[in-house]
């Protein structure tokens, strides 16, 4: 408990500031909410952004500012099994939740609980609200297959969803024994339903072949064989198309004109979504079958995306400089574009324990004749020269090769030396 000495005034800021904000920070705060410097003999209340701590700044008489910090009393939320008495009292208060499949809903509990355990152990973020036509689905566990699927045709099945009734699919391939199955609604308006049933992986060829994979934004993925792999994008009539979407979207008035243009957008991007995962689907299963042993750069790719931070001007308080924002947006979309990340993750899960990842540090710079690293060696995007040797081969092709032999892995002071003479 904090006590306050005789004759302090107290000043209960309005604005929730991070709870990680120090005494400068703090100091500012004050200057910018009460517009004035901070008093001696005053103290200053500031609250955490999630409301779960408090933050006293306090000047003594003296004119040194001290933090008091305390946390509030969190309420413990309910497990899982409270939640679920908790649904039942509801159901039976409510008519309107009692329409609902039970097994769905406790299905939404359970998601949520792991959700939930997941953050608290650190592998995973705060688990988000869920948003209305963003994040449609539902979960079904109460299902036997046998007796809740059939198959009509060819292409066609159906599968009978509790409430609902029976709901036809497209039978888009072979559908194995399980025991749940999840809808979902994308942003494209389409339903689909998925079953849970992890496929068995894809055998090696026994043939020792080894294959390394350079992933870029001209060639989407160069193999050290000297194949070069591009990801199918949108046509220039589609961007067109979509360009004219959102143009028409960001003009449009609130309601159904700019949900509908955000629509035609969405239906678009959707389409590229699709081909991106589709050539992921066929490449990673492709690349699985022929080599045994796949080498790929260890990309950060959640970092290399990440937006640049603001420049401030130290002539002009509250502007900022250039920073090449803009520029480096667009190479975000670019590399996003291309499916890294799910090229590698699929070829993972398809050839478990057959992918190796490899630092990428060096592996663009470095000859793959004779292992000279040099910055000049690397003469335009698409061509390699190396300053040593002589040695020429595409850019991407070279790094390929660099990454299938391995030389990445803890790269020895003495590689920077010729191996070779150049005579």
């Amino acid at each position: 408990m904090l006590t306050l000495p005789p004759g302090v005034r107290v000043f209960v800021a309005i604005a929730r500031v991070d709870g990680r904000k120090g005494i400068d920070g703090l100091s500012a705060l004050v200057r910018s909410q009460f517009a004035e410097d901070p008093l001696s003999g005053s103290m200053y209340v500031f609250f955490s952004r999630r409301a779960d701590r408090v933050r006293v700044l306090y000047w003594d008489r003296d004119g040194y500012p001290y933090i008091h910090q305390k946390r509030r009393p969190v309420r413990k939320l309910p497990g899982l099994a409270e939640q679920c008495r908790m649904l039942t009292e509801a159901r039976a208060e409510f008519t309107w939740l009692r329409n609902g499949s039970v097994n769905v809903q406790q299905q939404a509990l359970r998601d949520f609980d792991q959700a939930m355990r997941n953050f608290l152990a650190g592998t995973h973020g705060y688990p988000g609200r869920r948003k209305k036509y963003k994040h449609e689905g539902l979960r079904v566990t109460d299902f036997t297959f046998a007796q809740h699927v059939q198959r009509l045709n060819r292409h066609w099945g159906q599968v009978q969803v509790p409430k609902i009734g029976w709901v036809r699919f497209k039978w888009s391939r072979t559908v194995p024994e399980c025991k749940s199955y999840r809808i979902t609604k994308d942003r494209a308006g389409r339903w689909h339903v998925a079953f849970a049933a992890i496929p068995a992986p894809v055998p090696a060829p026994g043939t020792g072949e080894v294959v390394g994979i350079d992933r870029g934004v001209t060639i989407t993925a160069a193999l050290s064989t000297g194949e070069a792999l591009h990801c199918p994008a949108l046509t220039v009539r589609e961007k067109a198309r979509l360009r004219k979407a959102q143009r028409r979207a960001a003009r449009a008035p609130k309601g159904a004109p700019k949900d509908t243009e955000y629509a035609k957008a969405g239906r678009i991007k959707a389409r590229e979504a699709d081909r991106r995962k589709d050539w992921c689907e066929k490449t990673s299963t492709d690349l699985a079958r022929r080599f045994d042993l796949i080498r790929v750069e260890d990309l950060r790719i959640k970092n290399m995306t990440r937006k640049t931070k603001p420049k401030p001007d130290p002539d002009q308080p509250g502007a900022f400089l250039p920073n090449g924002a803009r520029a480096k947006a667009g190479l975000n979309r670019a590399i996003l574009a291309q499916g890294w990340g799910l090229l590698a993750q699929r070829i993972t899960d398809k050839a478990p324990g057959r992918v190796e990842k490899v630092n990428p540090r060096f592996t663009s710079l470095r000859c793959s004749n004779c292992g000279w690293i040099d910055k000049n060696s690397r003469q335009s995007q698409a061509e390699f020269m190396c300053t040593n040797c002589g040695f020429t081969l595409n850019a991407d092709v070279n790094a390929a090769t660099n990454i299938a032999a391995g030389h990445a892995v803890g790269t020895p002071p003495s590689a920077r030396e010729p191996l070779e003479s150049a005579a």
